[in-house]
């Protein structure tokens, strides 16, 4: 598999999980918060949870580039610029404001 490709989702809770493989070696169970485009491009936004399945305590959150393989599977990529980055971030912040009023 894939560096950036991403586990097997588990389906039974209501809300959607996934195991990633980071850089280092370690795996971090993730919550899908969102897909979203931002000029033709998908991108997923992950909260990492503890190991008792909980959010963590400081809300951080991981944002990659989202696509599809040649196979169908779900695959990520970093998000190499700084001006990518933060137009992401200003539509993910859109995203929370018109769904939470946050």
């Amino acid at each position: 598999m894939d560096e950036n490709q991403v586990f097997p989702v588990d389906n039974e809770d209501d809300d959607v999980v996934v195991t990633l493989n980071l850089d280092d070696g370690t795996e971090v169970t993730c919550e899908i918060l969102t897909i979203f485009d931002v000029n033709e491009q998908d991108y997923i936004v992950l909260l990492p949870l503890d190991d008792k399945g909980e959010p963590n305590e400081d809300g951080e959150v991981y944002i990659y580039r989202y696509f599809e393989d040649e196979n169908g599977a779900p695959s990520l990529d970093n998000i190499d610029s700084d001006e990518e980055y933060e137009a992401v971030s200003k539509r993910f912040d859109e995203i929370c404001e018109e769904d939470f009023g946050e």
